[in-house]
């Protein structure tokens, strides 16, 4: 059941993708999605240098034989320095199955992934996007609405609205992430007109994710409401955990920061040793509002079965109702 495009592209049991999750999409994490039956996905700009992302592909080869992908974020504003191009040729080299691109136009080296039988989803926040995406030539596009974790644009449009305005826009499978944490989501993006969803949020209270136990704990705790929407002012809008460091971004955007003085909270390297550390305060944290959909921490296996499980007898409860 729940055999999509998607699951046939990807060559996996169900439509579930793993989000990008920057620090935490590690070869425990992704493998873990992939034996579940999902995609699991690194995280490339997790690792410093080309030979770090070489050998956490190896290790997630090692320790799944299933599809897996790489996530390859493109923001050299943010980040200091493009690296697209090292940890496209990491990609290539170590013939990675899928690719998911995001930030700007993956279109320049589309045609190569193409010929290295690479399969490239594109992750967009907006129609117009999409539909760029599917003209060079994308095989999926991920579509996330203002609900999700990490950066859903700046138009503010949710996934209710999102999902099948895109659906009726492209021909090519759709991808539908953002308050996408339990079975009834999932089934809701698929009557919407996605064949697939991803999530970031629900897998970072997991087992396998490598997050400190109190930023698990405080991602079971909670409500959907806990979240803030910070960045606008640098056109890079980003939805984050509500705490004492995105409080203080919002606050200096509002007085006129500019980009350099933001980093000193926004800084990848502050999150990264918060995630490490368990302080819940220091840096800014991505996180959905469907984090208030979350009761548990429990494992990889565990979320992905609850959630097929669940659809299929919601869709009975359905079928019931319709007779």
């Amino acid at each position: 059941m729940f055999q999509t495009r998607i699951t046939r592209l990807f060559g996996i049991r169900y439509p579930i993708i793993q989000g990008g999750l920057h620090w935490l999409a590690t070869a425990p994490l992704a493998s873990a999605v992939s034996e579940a039956g999902g995609l699991g996905l690194l995280s490339s700009l997790s690792f410093p240098d080309q030979e770090a992302l070489r050998q956490e592909i190896r290790l997630t080869k090692e320790m799944t034989q299933k599809p897996f992908g790489v996530n390859l974020s493109m923001l050299p504003e943010l980040t200091g320095k493009d690296r697209t191009e090292e940890i496209l040729q990491v990609i290539i080299d170590e013939a990675v199955p899928v690719v998911e691109t995001s930030g700007r136009s993956p279109e320049p080296f589309a045609k190569r992934l193409k010929t290295a039988g690479i399969k490239l989803i594109h992750k967009v926040p907006s129609v117009r996007f999409a539909q760029k995406a599917e003209s060079i030539g994308a095989d999926a596009v991920t579509i996330v609405g203002f609900e999700c974790g990490g950066h859903p644009g700046m138009e503010d449009v949710t996934s209710l609205v999102l999902i099948p305005s895109v659906a009726d826009a492209v021909k090519v499978p759709i991808i539908a992430g953002g308050g996408i944490a339990d079975a009834r989501g999932f089934l809701a993006a698929l009557a919407l007109g996605a064949e697939g969803v991803v999530m970031g949020t629900r897998f970072v209270p997991t087992y396998e994710c490598p997050a400190h136990p109190r930023i698990k704990d405080w991602f079971v705790k909670a409500r959907e409401t806990d979240t803030l929407m910070i960045q606008r002012s640098i056109r890079n809008a980003a939805r984050v955990m509500k705490n004492k460091a995105a409080e203080k971004c919002l606050e200096m955007e509002q007085g006129g920061a500019s980009l350099q003085e933001l980093m000193a909270l926004i800084s990848g390297d502050l999150g990264k040793k918060a995630l490490d550390e368990g302080d819940l305060d220091s840096a800014v944290i991505a996180c959905g509002q469907s984090v208030g959909l979350i009761q548990e921490i429990k494992s990889v296996k565990e979320v992905i079965e609850e959630i097929i499980q669940g659809a299929q007898t919601t869709l009975q409860k359905l079928n019931v109702m319709n007779r």
